[in-house]
């Protein structure tokens, strides 16, 4: 059974909320005790999924939670925008495909990076994303 020990959230609406909010999570994954390589992998699947937020959704809501389960403690990260939503989530988890034209680690880069990774969307209602990066994996 998953419980959540702490819960707070933060808008990502214009490109500077974003180092704000890369540096709450290494605030929570250091209070935690997230090795900096683990720590390093969160904040930058973290970017990334804050960085499409922005790009094609003007922004949208992140909660930040600390969870455990058992004896593992961890981040879990909701990303959730009011976007157009993606039309292929199967396309957009694809290796190597981009809508935008940046060298962006992309959907499946993202989810390399994190223990759990989980994609919601609905097209013309937005997209939610939620990862969650074990402390100790």
């Amino acid at each position: 059974m998953m419980v959540t020990l702490n819960k707070e959230s933060m808008t990502v609406v214009r490109e500077i909320d974003v180092i704000p909010f890369r540096n709450r999570i290494k605030e929570t994954a250091a209070k935690m005790g997230m090795g900096l390589v683990n720590q390093t992998k969160l904040i930058t699947a973290a970017s990334e999924l804050a960085r499409n937020m922005l790009k094609y959704a003007k922004g949208g809501k992140v909660l930040i939670e600390v969870i455990s389960k058992g004896r593992e403690n961890g981040i879990r990260l909701v990303f959730k925008d009011e976007g157009p939503g993606i039309p292929d989530i199967a396309l957009a988890m694809k290796d190597g495909y981009s809508t935008g034209k940046s060298l962006g680690l992309g959907l499946p880069g993202t989810r390399r990076l994190v223990s759990e990774f989980n994609i919601e969307t609905e097209i013309g209602k937005g997209t939610t994303v939620t990862i969650i990066k074990w402390k100790n994996g």
